[in-house]
């Protein structure tokens, strides 16, 4: 996964029909082992653009989306934002909320 600026988010939800955009912080452990299973998600769905950022320096995204707390995926569809997840569960789980 490649680090996003909110530019590069807002460019990618126009550009694609489906993106996801994992935000996190440093120190959260839980954050850490969502970006492991977001990891594998990526290798079975490599045409899936899918990005992270530390919130901590897009803050005004996360207070346009009224993020909750981390880790957060925002999933897009068709330019608009169609899911926050905040409970990461597990491999099977993301990949079948992902697939297209």
């Amino acid at each position: 996964m490649e680090q996003w600026s909110r530019e590069q988010w807002e460019q990618n939800i126009q550009q694609y029909d489906q993106t996801a955009f994992f935000l996190y912080t440093p120190m959260c452990g839980t954050c850490e082992l969502s970006e492991r299973m977001l990891k594998v998600v990526e290798k079975l769905l490599p045409d899936l653009p899918l990005g992270m950022a530390n919130i901590n320096y897009i803050e005004g995204l996360a207070n346009d989306l009224k993020i909750e707390s981390v880790p957060c995926l925002i999933v897009s569809d068709n330019g608009k934002v169609s899911k926050k997840l905040y409970a990461f569960k597990s491999v099977p789980f993301l990949y079948e909320i992902l697939k297209k």
